[in-house]
């Protein structure tokens, strides 16, 4: 049935869906501890420390956050994997190009495949950058990552990559938002105006609030 459920365009849609929702549920979740980091080094290493010890002492060290990347690596390959066999399909379906032009899409709808590309390339970045310090400009300091985040964003490539990156982000989630609750059913005629809204002003508060912190270094708020 799993097999099924898969192999069917349906199901591929209804997996993206989900792998979004919980993908996004983390970017909220991520954003809130990230703007800790106006509240000076000792809030937000205290942060970075108490997410490594949550759940203690039923868990051990660790395991709680090692548990939130696993959830958050299958999402992500789920995602990306659904995402790119229904892009597969479609082109299938459609050798040829349309003899009528079709109606001209918004700018995200046109964008989602390129962003999601985007998006999979700064998350190995930023993995490499903040996680394991491999790329990280300067000393990568373990157990600092208010200092580390300030070396990230003291760099221009640095607020480059990470600022289109957000932006990139802010469109996925304008259109995803709202094309993951016509797949799960929450969509109907008079939900989608109220819907869209709420994409709009989520994708805005979520790109605001990431963009935010290189602002805050480039500005000297965080330093």
């Amino acid at each position: 049935m799993a097999r099924t459920v898969w192999d069917s365009s349906v199901g591929k849609k209804t997996v993206m869906a989900v792998s979004g929702v919980i993908m996004l549920l983390y970017l909220v979740a991520h954003v809130i501890g990230n703007l800790k980091i106006f509240f000076g080094p000792e809030e937000f290493n205290h942060y970075g420390h108490w997410l490594r010890t949550v759940g203690e002492p039923f868990m051990h060290y660790e395991w709680t956050l090692w548990l939130i990347r696993v959830v958050l690596v299958v999402a992500v390959v789920a995602h990306a994997v659904s995402a790119y066999q229904l892009s597969r399909r479609d082109i299938r379906a459609r050798p040829s190009k349309y003899v009528h032009k079709k109606p001209r899409a918004s700018y995200a709808t046109r964008t989602m495949r390129w962003g999601g590309i985007i998006l999979g390339l700064f998350i190995v970045w930023h993995i490499l950058d903040l996680t394991t310090g491999t790329v990280h400009p300067g000393g990568f300091q373990e157990g600092h990552p208010y200092q580390n985040v300030v070396d990230t964003f003291s760099t221009w490539y640095g607020n480059v990559i990470y600022i289109v990156a957000m932006l990139a982000l802010g469109l996925h989630i304008r259109h995803g938002f709202w094309s993951a609750a016509q797949t799960l059913g929450v969509g109907s005629r008079t939900r989608d105006r109220a819907l869209k809204t709420v994409a709009n002003v989520l994708a805005l508060l979520l790109t605001a609030g990431f963009i935010a912190v290189p602002v805050g270094v480039m500005t000297g708020v965080v330093s």
